[in-house]
């Protein structure tokens, strides 16, 4: 079972194993927003760099199902990058990648309290928190190449024949912690780290072998054959050869505090006989 496997399972459990009898029932909205910061990690970041950050935040709403137990829809946006350069590696280093992307999803999460949470009270105004659930997203990874930016997509740097370019709109798994406290009975902050495991290894154009740049250069241009292969004198781009690591896919991950205010109201337990 793959840790994303056990983060659910671990999900599940602490919902069913949660208590049946909360002392109040919290139901209601909360809205906000928040900022922070995002990080890729994926075939130009193989020893998992927190190097280069990038402002990352959005917004969204949350509804409280009862103390231990809520559902939240998200709007998120930030940027991604990676750069060879950085890496340690002898052969990431002669390979010379380089790529940056905007970034936007969609997530509905669901959320599991490990302490009850109640607006306004004087015990019970703090938690941590897990989440997972389903996220769609959208990519446009670019590099620069003379000082000018193209989309990678467009390029085609791996052999990818007119019409069959991967889709930069692609699902998603968010999963995450929390910790959630209040200001006031109507504010309370927000302090998140979130994952995306996504369905790609496209993110940052790199997937598989390189292709034969004759090829590249001949359907695509000197340009496209240039994005391909950028070792230099002499080349490491031999047909066939190790571009990527298409066995794993991309992820990347964002961190954030959040503000967010509460519509509801508090409902007291009704008396059991």
């Amino acid at each position: 079972m793959n840790k994303h496997l056990r983060f659910c399972a671990l999900l599940i459990c602490g919902v069913m194993l949660s208590s049946q009898t909360s002392f109040a029932q919290m139901r209601g909205w909360e809205v906000g927003g928040w900022l922070g910061a995002s990080n890729y990690f994926g075939d130009l970041n193989t020893n998992f760099r927190v190097n280069r950050l990038h402002l990352a935040g959005g917004l969204g709403g949350r509804y409280n199902l009862n103390d231990r137990l809520a559902v939240r829809l998200g709007l998120n946006a930030g940027k991604i990058s990676a750069y060879d350069s950085d890496s340690k590696n002898i052969y990431e280093q002669r390979r010379n990648l380089h790529f940056w992307s905007t970034i936007a999803d969609a997530t509905a999460q669901f959320e599991f309290n490990f302490f009850p949470y109640v607006h306004g009270h004087r015990e019970y105004f703090f938690t941590p928190y897990m989440f997972a659930g389903p996220a769609f997203f959208w990519y446009n990874p670019k590099a620069e190449l003379d000082g000018q930016t193209y989309n990678l997509r467009e390029m085609g740097t791996e052999g990818q024949f007119r019409g069959e370019e991967y889709n930069t709109a692609q699902g998603a798994f968010t999963y995450g912690v929390g910790f959630k406290i209040d200001l006031s009975y109507r504010w309370s902050l927000d302090f998140a780290l979130s994952g995306r495991k996504i369905f790609t290894d496209y993110l940052d154009d790199v997937h598989g072998t390189y292709a034969d740049i004759r090829d590249i250069r001949s359907q695509r241009g000197d340009i496209a054959a240039a994005f391909a292969d950028r070792s230099g004198e002499p080349p490491i781009g031999l047909p066939g050869r190790q571009r990527g690591n298409g066995k794993n896919n991309d992820a990347y991950a964002t961190i954030g505090i959040g503000l967010n205010y509460y519509f509801g109201s508090i409902r007291c337990p009704g008396i059991t006989r």
